[in-house]
């Protein structure tokens, strides 16, 4: 099995997250999934893997040594908050919501037709909504109109 050891070890109160440089070892074996990483991290760090993000592995050449950046957050609200949405996706963490495929090309040929920065309107949802906010002394009132 592969050997793990961590280095440039740092506490970020700020960002609510352990992070450090990760080393593998595994001379004459192909290079370890992140998956393997995480739980091997989770046991030294007594956390659950869903709160550690691996990336940035680099193999050296002829093999047996991976380098890469692992990040252990506090929990994993603090996780979503500051990890690049891509990175959950990858991990598992949330799924991208993606309109089908022919609402896209739809909306991509529409686009088409306009320049510049009216693409983003054209590109918009077609159900407009119009806020109207009423105050009546100490009560606010926002009633959201649907409008077709």
């Amino acid at each position: 099995s592969a050997t793990i050891r961590t280095r440039k070890y740092l506490t970020n109160r700020l960002l609510c997250r352990k992070q450090m440089v990760v080393d593998i070892i595994h001379p004459g074996k192909a290079t370890v999934p992140k998956t393997e990483v995480r739980e091997k991290l989770a046991r030294m760090f007594k956390t659950t893997p869903d709160v550690i993000t691996c990336f940035g592995f680099k193999t050296k050449f002829g093999g047996g040594k991976t380098s890469g950046f692992a990040l252990i957050y506090d929990n994993m609200n603090v996780a979503k908050k500051f990890e690049p949405k891509y990175r959950l996706v990858r991990q598992g963490a949330t799924a991208i919501k993606r309109p089908g495929r022919k609402q896209r090309k739809e909306r991509k040929n529409r686009q088409k037709k306009v320049r510049g920065t009216a693409k983003a309107k054209v590109g918009a949802s077609k159900d407009k909504k119009v806020s109207i906010f009423l105050s009546f002394g100490f009560i606010d009132f926002s009633i959201l109109l649907s409008i077709p």
